[in-house]
Parts: C-alpha cells; structure tokens; sequence
C-alpha cells in the first residue's frame, strides 16, 4: 500500500487546478477518517489480489469541505469514513456519486446502506454501556434503564453533541417519538456522575477510578484498551468493566456504522468500484474486523473471537437512514435539556 504523504497529494491538487487528474491506471485513491494503519492490511491484500495501488489521504477533520472546495479536480475516489452522520453529510454536501451495484448489495444489508447508493456500511459498532464488575450486579441493561433515578450520580458519558452520542439519541427518537426520548434524555442527564467530558476511553477510566459505575461507550474500544500495549493503564481500565448489551431481549442494541462511499469526480471510478467491491466482502470484512475489533455485515461473516468475549450482540434491525433522519433533532434535544451542563443544572 501507498500512503501519499500530505504534502505531496496537496502539490498534486495543485496542479489539478491547471490541469485535468493525470492518475495512472492501476492507482486508486482513499480519502479516509480511518488512521491509515488501521486500513494498511485491508488495502494491501486488496493490492495484492488485483494489483491495484492506494493511496490514502488521513483526514480527521474537514473531509467534506475538502472535497466540495476540490470539485471536479478532486483526486478523491473512495470515502473511509465513521458515523452514519458523517456518511450522511457527504451525501448531502454532494460530494458523492450513487452506486448501484449488486456485488455490494448482496454484501451489505439493507438497513445498512443508503437506499439511493449514496453509501454503504462496512462495520458494526454496538454503542453499549460499560458496567463496573464490582459494583454492577446485573448483566442486563437497556437504554430506557439509563433514565431510572436507581442510577442517580452514577454514569458517565462522553459530550452530548458527539456524533456516536447524537446517534444514539436519535435512534430513540425513532423508536420512541420526540416526546418520550426527551424526557429520557432529561432523565439521563439527572443521573450523570459529572458534566459529559472527554472520549469514550475516559468513560472506562472513570468506572475504574469509581467516579461512576455506568458509562456509554463503543464496543471496539474495549478491544483497543484491552491491547495497548503503548499504554498499559488502559488495560486496567478496560479490565475493570463489564459489556453490557442494551435490549438485547427487546429490538436490541443500537449499532451505527463505518462506511464508504464514490466520490463524485472519481478519476479512477472502475478501480474505485472494485475496491469498494473488494471491502464489502467476506473476505475483507474479517480482515476489517480483526483489525479494528468491530463487527463484520457480510453474510457468513463472525466478529474476532476477542471481540465475541465481550458477549454477543443483537444488533438493532432499524435501517440507519431512519435513525439519520432524526440527527438533527437530536442534537437540539441536547441543547435543549442542558445535557452538557451535567446533573443539577
């Protein structure tokens, strides 16, 4: 795999501004929110299978700005992104071009998925919720439970306004109506240990430190702490805790995903399509899911046998873009009951 370095691709978009993309024909170009480390062995098996090249360009930030600034002299040819909200706003930006294709389609499942092409799922991620092992007792949960005053001054999560929280959030607008979601998100918010800080990692720092015994988080996080050897004291973090997989005997645990889509001016489209074909495949997704310890949507396909040790998921069935639709309110709901502000407030 090739990783184009910032600086060299920025030069190359120059250029474009002159001239028409001059990209050889056996390239194909990422722009990705996954660090590319992350997608190296993915990319570099599909290389290996078509003799295709990557490039990627890591961009934590501003992706669809970028493009939309590109235009139609965008090297861009495929988006690696995270968060149906993310996947949702290139789509609606413009900056991606729909896709029928039916290899892809067999692959991926149709909640999962932009029923216009405009995108499509490629991993899972459960947003459940971190239990102490020493002070939870119980094993089940669900998210309606978070809203019980039993919990009062015991739960930590992340901002509100986060993207993986604002999904959440919105899938209980579906399910519920605006009504009944914000009186739980009121609810919730009266049970914080504190005001919503830092990331999910910080979550399971603060159930093992005992500022609170509950906390939302993703389920790969779990597999990124419990193996970072770089900093150790997140395997104690993470040891300290328990999964727990909300509504699992009701509709199930909400899932959002990681995705990909074609960008709208891709130079190299035929190459593009093959690499999203490639992704979308069993194949690909068990090397995705090892990688980045998150859940596989190809049929026949089985989460790592580190991420099954967390206990099994019953992914919510409710199509993603029924849960997009419902971002935006979602959002003002925060705003709304102070979530950020914290308990008391």
């Amino acid at each position: 795999m090739t990783v184009r370095p910032l600086a060299r691709l920025a030069a190359a978009l120059v250029a474009t501004a002159i001239a028409a993309p001059a990209w050889a024909e056996g390239e194909v170009n990422i722009y990705s929110y996954r660090q590319p480390e992350l997608i190296a062995p993915l990319l570099d098996a599909f290389t290996a299978e078509t003799g295709i090249e990557t490039n990627v360009l890591f961009l934590d930030k501003g992706m669809v700005e970028r493009m939309s600034a590109e235009g139609a002299n965008s090297p861009a040819d495929v988006i690696l992104t995270v968060d149906i909200g993310r996947l949702d706003q290139a789509k609606t930006a413009g900056v991606v071009a729909p896709l029928a294709d039916a290899t892809i389609e067999a692959n991926v499942p149709a909640n999962l998925r932009d029923p216009e092409g405009g995108w499509f799922g490629l991993t899972m991620r459960g947003r459940v919720v971190y239990a102490s092992k020493e002070r939870v007792q119980q094993d089940a949960i669900t998210y309606e439970e978070l809203a019980d005053p039993k919990w009062k001054g015991k739960i930590c999560t992340r901002d509100g306004q986060h993207d993986y929280n604002i999904a959440l959030i919105a899938s209980m607008i579906a399910h519920h109506g605006e009504a009944e979601a914000k009186t739980w998100l009121e609810g919730l918010k009266n049970n914080l240990a504190r005001k919503p800080d830092g990331n999910d990692r910080s979550q399971a720092k603060g159930i093992f430190s005992g500022e609170c015994d509950l906390a939302l988080g993703n389920t790969y996080y779990v597999g990124l702490m419990l193996t970072n050897d770089k900093e150790p004291e997140q395997k104690d973090w993470a040891g300290a805790m328990k999964v727990l997989f909300p509504n699992a005997a009701d509709r199930g645990t909400h899932v959002n995903v990681s995705g990909m889509a074609l960008a709208k001016h891709a130079p190299n489209r035929d190459n593009a399509v093959k690499l999203m074909e490639y992704l979308s495949s069993p194949v690909a997704q068990q090397i995705y899911a090892e990688q980045v310890f998150e859940y596989p949507i190809a049929p026949g396909t089985q989460p790592s046998a580190f991420v099954k040790s967390f206990g099994e998921i019953k992914p919510d069935t409710l199509p993603i873009t029924d849960i997009a639709k419902f971002r935006k309110r979602a959002s003002e709901l925060v705003d709304e009951v102070g979530y950020n502000d914290g308990p008391g407030s």
